[in-house]
């Protein structure tokens, strides 16, 4: 649903999602003459050979590719497939061999690892493993890392200071597919809370980070590589509409996949509607680099000791609590000064709970003034937080 001036909405709701306005904005054709550096569109999906790409850039073309990428992403279908990204299989397979070593570890230490969108244990999947690659293997680290193709559209959409997180995801043979959803930051809240943020921070979310995944073997459709729902990012309702069944109904029968070769890259606006899809094959053990670009833009200016200020303020907000102050005045506060954000975090030590975020430190503080805990109580388990979160 696209919005007039006029009658643009400071707030969207559950009740702003209209399945026929979302068919209309969705089914349309990509018209390959706007997208020249374009080498063919599949069902919908603008498809780039990567080669080509190198080329235009070399003959001075930079500019112009990276604007086509922006309109891709943004009035385009919101995907784009990069053919040969990674030209040479020994960087990918060199990379593949440590992720498989992190995997390895992780099971012989009993470690498991949820996934947001799919049923816990279903997938092995690796979080923060651009530290771990790092730190385990930092040659082989360096030669993935130096991929030009990640940097062009890193670049495009983001532009400079953009920082990389990466999480490797296995789904083996049987494994089923995730539920349809957009991505980091509105897509991991609840519809609840997603609705409390007006709309304009709906529509800054998708500009904020740039999704990625790199094909770590070849993945026939059959083994369930991303479903993409093309044009879905421009529905501005979109982080609402989602989670509502008669959206994931229609995502469910309008989807598509494309089938991608080791070393193949997608890139996705985080707004589109997509899902990992179920591997039906019985040997094809389907490895993806799942990337997540974030924009330099996406921090405070100061650094600010927030467990510090929450330990000084808490005793206050206690006496503040039994001498009557209701729960506006004390929610204030701690937003003025206990950290309200989940992210980022170490989501081996720290996953989700009840949800895709694992608690703020805002809600254990307000936990603790519902529970009226003492000061030191609180004391232990911010402590513990800021240990869980660390990498």
């Amino acid at each position: 649903m696209s919005f007039t001036s006029a009658d643009r909405p400071a707030r969207f709701s559950e009740l702003d999602c209209d399945l026929d306005a979302f068919r209309a904005l969705v089914e349309r054709p990509t018209d390959p003459a706007g997208f020249p550096y374009a080498s063919s569109v599949e069902r919908n999906v603008l498809v780039y050979d990567s080669d080509r790409l190198r080329k235009s850039i070399a003959a001075g073309e930079r500019d112009e590719v990276q604007a086509e990428l922006v309109r891709a992403f943004t009035d385009g279908p919101g995907i784009v497939i990069l053919l040969g990204a990674f030209p040479d299989a020994s960087v990918v397979d060199r990379a593949t061999e440590v992720f498989d070593a992190l995997i390895a570890e992780q099971h012989a230490s009993g470690a498991g690892a949820g996934d947001h969108f799919a049923k816990p244990g279903a997938n092995d999947r690796v979080w923060n493993a651009l530290e771990k690659a790092a730190l385990y293997d930092p040659v082989a680290f360096a030669d993935y890392y130096a991929n030009d193709m990640l940097a062009l559209v890193s670049l495009a959409w983001l532009g400079p200071g953009y920082q990389i997180t990466s999480q490797i995801n296995v789904v083996h043979p049987g494994g089923a597919a995730q539920t349809a959803h957009r991505d980091y930051h509105l897509g991991f809240l609840s519809n609840e809370t997603a609705a409390a943020y007006p709309a304009h921070v709906h529509r800054l979310s998708p500009v904020l980070t740039l999704q990625g995944a790199v094909a770590h073997c070849d993945m026939p459709v059959e083994s369930g590589p991303t479903m993409y729902l093309p044009y879905s990012q421009q529905y501005e309702p979109g982080y609402l509409a989602c989670r509502l069944p008669e959206f994931r109904a229609y995502f469910a029968t309008h989807h598509v996949q494309l089938p991608l070769a080791k070393g193949d890259a997608a890139f996705l606006n985080p707004a589109l509607f997509h899902a990992a899809g179920t591997n039906r094959t019985a040997g094809v053990r389907r490895m993806a680099n799942l990337l997540q670009v974030s924009s330099a833009f996406g921090r405070a200016m100061e650094t600010v000791d927030r467990e510090a200020i929450t330990n000084a303020v808490f005793p206050v907000l206690l006496r503040r609590k039994a001498e009557g102050m209701g729960e506006e005045w004390l929610d204030t506060v701690v937003a003025a000064s206990a950290e309200g954000y989940a992210f980022p975090t170490n989501l081996d030590n720290d996953p989700p709970v009840e949800g895709l975020a694992p608690p703020s430190q805002a809600d254990l503080v307000r936990r603790a003034l519902r529970e009226g805990w003492a000061p030191q109580a609180l004391r232990g388990e911010l402590r513990s937080g800021a240990e869980r979160r660390e990498s």
